[in-house]
């Protein structure tokens, strides 16, 4: 299972979890600091190194196609802005997390 070594503890990232990453421009050129949820499954941790990332937007008026989800708890999940996640995805090394925000609630995580 990916983990990540903060401050001398073991971290095992799993599906709901939010992480503050560096997200990618979508050509590539550059990336900036912003909230993602962890969508691959522990299956996939098994066998494969990578996270599968969703990327997640405080803009929840632009949160308006199908794919869309705006998430009901999402000060549970440890944002601070009400928030939905977009059907962007993306891998990523655990090795860059820069910090693990909170997890989603079970009835954001359905």
């Amino acid at each position: 299972m990916p983990c990540t070594t903060t401050g001398g503890s073991y971290m095992a990232f799993r599906r709901g979890d939010v992480l503050l990453v560096p997200f990618p421009f979508s050509d590539l050129s550059t990336s900036k600091v912003r909230p993602a949820v962890v969508v691959s499954s522990s299956l996939y941790h098994a066998t494969e190194p990578d996270l599968i990332l969703a990327a997640i937007t405080s803009q929840v008026g632009t949160a308006t196609g199908p794919m869309d989800y705006v998430l009901r708890d999402w000060r549970a999940a440890g944002l601070h802005y009400p928030s939905a996640l977009k059907p962007v995805l993306f891998t990523l090394d655990p090795a860059r997390v820069i910090y693990h925000v909170g997890a989603l609630t079970p009835a954001d995580l359905a």
